[in-house]
């Protein structure tokens, strides 16, 4: 079986998501609520799958958007929110994976406990969304697109942070393998790999004068905003990206090609390592 390819020549409406729905889980606040507000932009109906009841709806309101409050780590709770979402808002035909939750703990101090907890939060929780929402595109017989936010820390090493970049990891290669199993009936699924994204929640544990020095270690020489990752899920969602599956998109200012590369702090050449 082969996918059709795009309904009509490639112009400014390509970009347009005018009549489609599209879920964001995590959706409440950080980057989930600027692509979010990216995909309403564009033109789609979003509903908003948050496990915080309030941050959820105070994101839903300004894009007259539908919260649903869900823990998307939980079978029973997503089919529910599926169900609502299509019954409120109709088809799904975009969604974008982008809860997920982390904690630093040394490799030989961690617990079996808290190793299942980042996987379900990371992991687990992108698989049963997929699976969920992708069998009712495939059963409405139209395309759709699933975004999954994972991490740089999916593609390199991550010290205190082993779980959470096994998962991200996982995540990576869970969307290349999807990509190919859906790719015959039209589902495209793509990830995108943030670096430092100031959020909310960034913002409010970065000391002063923070934001600076991560400028010296992403080569645009600074942090990344969320409309930034919005713009690649925009991309991702739209006809613009039709031919597009089964990739990895870094949304983080050159960090990935830089592989330790960064500015000197002392005259902003590229240095690799430590200085003198």
């Amino acid at each position: 079986m082969t996918a059709a390819g795009p309904a009509s020549p490639l112009g400014p409406n390509s970009v347009l998501l005018t009549g489609r729905v599209a879920v964001v889980t995590g959706g409440g606040a950080g980057i989930g609520r600027g692509i979010a507000r990216g995909l309403s932009a564009f033109g789609a109906s979003v509903a908003i799958w948050e496990r915080d009841a309030d941050t959820g709806a105070a994101a839903a309101a300004e894009i007259g958007g539908l919260a649903i409050t869900t823990d998307v780590r939980d079978a029973e709770q997503v089919d529910a929110a599926l169900a609502r979402t299509v019954d409120e808002l109709g088809a799904v035909s975009i969604l974008v994976n982008n809860a997920g939750g982390v904690f630093a703990v040394p490799f030989l101090e961690g617990s079996e406990n808290g190793w299942d907890a980042l996987h379900r939060a990371n992991l687990k929780q992108v698989m049963l969304c997929t699976q969920r929402v992708a069998r009712t595109m495939a059963a409405n017989g139209e395309p759709g697109s699933i975004i999954n936010i994972t991490s740089i820390e999916g593609t390199r090493g991550a010290p205190g942070y082993a779980a959470y970049a096994a998962a991200k990891a996982g995540v990576i290669n869970f969307t290349k393998t999807v990509a190919l199993e859906l790719a015959p009936i039209g589902i495209r699924v793509n990830a995108l790999a943030p670096d430092i994204t100031m959020t909310e929640g960034l913002a409010a544990v970065a000391p002063p004068g923070r934001a600076e020095q991560f400028g010296f270690i992403v080569p645009m020489g600074r942090v990344g905003h969320v409309d930034e990752m919005a713009g690649a899920a925009v991309f991702l969602a739209s006809a613009l990206s039709s031919y597009v599956t089964g990739q990895t998109i870094h949304v983080d200012g050159g960090s990935h090609a830089a592989g330790g590369w960064y500015h000197d702090p002392d005259g902003g050449d590229y240095i690799l390592g430590p200085s003198a």
